[in-house]
């Protein structure tokens, strides 16, 4: 079963080169690492609302890239900086997964970016 990375030469906030790969493709399953509202190398900051907008988007089009879609999403995991900001955030989540809702883990915890969210998820798609 051959394994297949995505985005393993891309760059991360400030120029770095990050030391892991965007997706991770492996027997049907793909992992999508961490994303953040992130464009062009450089954290976009902006309200819980919008973050989650590009956060998702930034997930989306990982998932397209890989060939799969919201359908194939098995589980969400959720990062936010602020409790405060869950039912803003849940909001916007269900404007994109609403038809297809996956198992889903939404935490509160510091980021090691200056971000308001982090989402990463597991999809899967028969071979």
């Amino acid at each position: 079963m051959p394994i297949k990375r995505y985005g393993t030469e891309k760059s991360g906030a400030g120029g770095q080169n990050l030391p892991f790969a965007r997706a991770v493709e492996a027997g049907g399953w793909l992992y999508v690492s961490g994303q953040v509202a992130m464009k062009d190398g450089e954290i976009v900051k902006g309200g819980i609302v919008d973050e989650t907008h590009l956060t998702i988007q930034n997930v989306l089009a990982i998932l397209k890239e890989a060939d799969y879609g919201l359908e194939h999403v098995v589980r969400v995991g959720v990062w936010l900086d602020d409790p405060r900001d869950f039912w803003s955030f849940n909001g916007v989540y269900k404007s994109y997964f609403g038809e297809h809702p996956p198992a889903r883990a939404c935490v509160q915890s510091r980021m090691m970016v200056d971000c308001k969210v982090e989402i990463d998820l597991v999809a899967y798609k028969g071979e």
